[in-house]
């Protein structure tokens, strides 16, 4: 099992700045990606931006250019660095680890509230 916390949540007016982290634990071996979920009140889980163990990362249209994921291998961590948060960015994030085979792990999710 891989165990998720995340932390770095929080209430931020608009046009400000957080950052999310998310520490790994457990059996980390053959993860071979980390990314970052968002689900707002009424609408789907979506994600937001992902980084894969040879560093390729992928992200949501809507975050690209505010948003960049990054990671440190020696503290098993990844972190979501998000400026120019906008009110449409409130939502729940969770972090998510794969491994093949279509194995998802997740996070217990931390609340991001951005007001205008």
């Amino acid at each position: 099992q891989v165990q998720l916390v995340e932390s770095g949540g929080g209430l931020v007016q608009a046009g400000g700045s957080l950052r999310l982290s998310c520490a790994a634990s457990g059996s980390i071996f053959s993860i071979n990606a980390m990314g970052w979920y968002r689900q707002a009140p009424g609408k789907q889980r979506e994600l937001v931006a992902l980084i894969t163990s040879g560093g390729s990362t992928t992200y949501a249209d809507s975050v690209k250019g505010r948003f960049t994921i990054s990671r440190d291998n020696a503290k098993n961590t990844v972190y979501l660095q998000m400026n120019g948060l906008k009110p449409e960015d409130t939502a729940v994030y969770f972090c998510n680890a794969r491994k093949p085979g279509w194995i998802h792990y997740w996070g217990q999710g931390t609340q991001v509230t951005v007001s205008s």
